[in-house]
């Protein structure tokens, strides 16, 4: 799977499951107001981890794209060598 799509992926997935925990918990234990507690620091923990997580893609992207470009440089040399 190319790479933009795994990091989509993996962001969207935990954004469905933060919201999904807490959407269940309140309609099947609409009694119990601290079931939808878990769910919540679930959320919390997810917009910071998150954060973690877009800045250790960042610089996975920006690192590909500069050994892309030093091949390209490369390439680009040996072909205007000859």
């Amino acid at each position: 799977m190319p790479i933009p799509k795994v990091k989509a992926l993996s962001i969207e997935i935990g954004m469905q499951n933060s919201g999904l925990a807490s959407s269940l918990a309140t309609t099947s234990f609409p009694d119990l107001a601290m079931a939808t507690v878990p769910g919540a620091i679930f959320s919390v923990w997810h917009n910071i981890s998150g954060a973690m997580l877009s800045a250790i893609y960042r610089k996975w992207g920006v690192k590909d794209n500069e050994d892309k470009d030093k091949d390209n440089e490369e390439l680009e040399r040996s072909e205007s060598d000859e």
